[in-house]
C-alpha cells in the first residue's frame, strides 16, 4: 500500500486520486494510461496526516498503473459532481494481492 514518503502514513488511493479531480482534463487523463501515469508521476499530491507535500513518482507506479485500471474497469466509480471516489480502492488493491499471492502458491 502507498505510504507518504515523509511521514510514513498509510495513504488512502481514493483520497489521492480526489486530488488530481481538480486537474483541468482530468477525464480525458483517467482515460488514457499514458496520460494518466505522466499526470500522476508529476502531480504534487499533499499527505492528509503531516500536510507535507510530495510528487506521484515518489509512490509506486505499479500501484497507480492497478489503480488506472480499477477506476476504468468499475464505470460510475467517480462521481464527477462531488468530485468523490466511490470505490475503496485500498481494499481492492488488498484483495488483487492477495489473490495473486494465492496463484503463485498453487501454481507450486
Amino acid at each position: 500500500m502507498a505510504k507518504c514518503p515523509r511521514c510514513g502514513a498509510v495513504l488512502d488511493w481514493a483520497e489521492l486520486i480526489e486530488q488530481m479531480l481538480t486537474i483541468e482534463g482530468v477525464e480525458e487523463v483517467l482515460q488514457d494510461k499514458g496520460k494518466f501515469m505522466e499526470t500522476f508521476e508529476s502531480f504534487v499530491f499533499k499527505c492528509p496526516r503531516c500536510g507535507e507535500e510530495f510528487y506521484g513518482r515518489n509512490l509506486s507506479s505499479k500501484e497507480a498503473e492497478k489503480v488506472f485500471e480499477l477506476l476504468n474497469e468499475f464505470k460510475g466509480s467517480i462521481d464527477w459532481e462531488n468530485h468523490k471516489v466511490k470505490l475503496r480502492i485500498n481494499s481492492l488493491l488488498a484483495l488483487e494481492t492477495m489473490l495473486e499471492g494465492w496463484d503463485r502458491k498453487v501454481r507450486k
